[in-house]
């Protein structure tokens, strides 16, 4: 019955969608997720996308996926965060119009330096360092994590990312309201930073 009933939906949504006329664009903005491997990035972005988080696979190279909120449609470009992956994410970075980093929160001290070192380069880049950041402390459920204010300390956020626009928000895949919102957070920053350029 259930293949039935997805047919069934399937079909609904595409006469909703074929009597309504077009809906008015959304606006698209070109993102660059970044962050070690393990941090949950692919999973996070295949959770926003509504894919089950079974078919996850670690990023190699890099993928793309287009995230679709009510007000904006984010075209994340997530790069692999494997180690001899990192040195070329840079070559990524052109046309991006903001950056999400994720981190996990819960990870060894060794990973935590290493995605601060990962984080400070990347807000210091070029193509990179006036662009809103919308930095996810991800893995907050677990037992290990460590609370935004910790992150935000460790991290040395404050004297690095001043006058920037950024957002440090804690989330979990348990939590999507948390993630949606903080994406949310991101579009308005995202809005602010085309309409201060135009």
């Amino acid at each position: 019955g259930l293949r039935r009933n997805q047919r069934w939906n399937s079909s609904e949504c595409f006469r909703a969608l074929c009597c309504k006329g077009p809906p008015p664009a959304r606006p698209e903005y070109d993102l660059v997720c970044i962050g070690l491997t393990g941090s949950g990035k692919t999973s996070l972005l295949s959770k926003l996308c509504s894919e089950s988080p079974d078919s996850v696979v670690s990023t190699t190279g890099f993928s793309i996926k287009a995230v679709p909120f009510q007000n904006a449609i984010l075209n994340v470009k997530e790069l692999g965060g494997a180690d001899n992956i990192r040195k070329y994410w840079s070559r990524y970075y052109q046309g991006s119009q903001g950056v999400i980093f994720v981190l996990d929160s819960a990870s060894s001290e060794d990973d935590l330096e290493t995605a601060r070192n990962e984080l400070h380069s990347a807000l210091q880049h070029p193509q990179l360092c006036t662009l809103p950041f919308l930095i996810l402390a991800n893995h907050q459920d677990k037992p290990a994590a460590r609370s935004v204010q910790e992150v935000k300390k460790y991290f040395e956020l404050e004297p690095l990312a001043r006058g920037k626009r950024w957002i440090l928000q804690p989330c979990s895949l348990d939590d999507m309201e948390a993630l949606k919102d903080s994406f949310s957070q991101l579009i308005n920053l995202l809005e602010d930073h085309e309409a201060v350029r135009m």
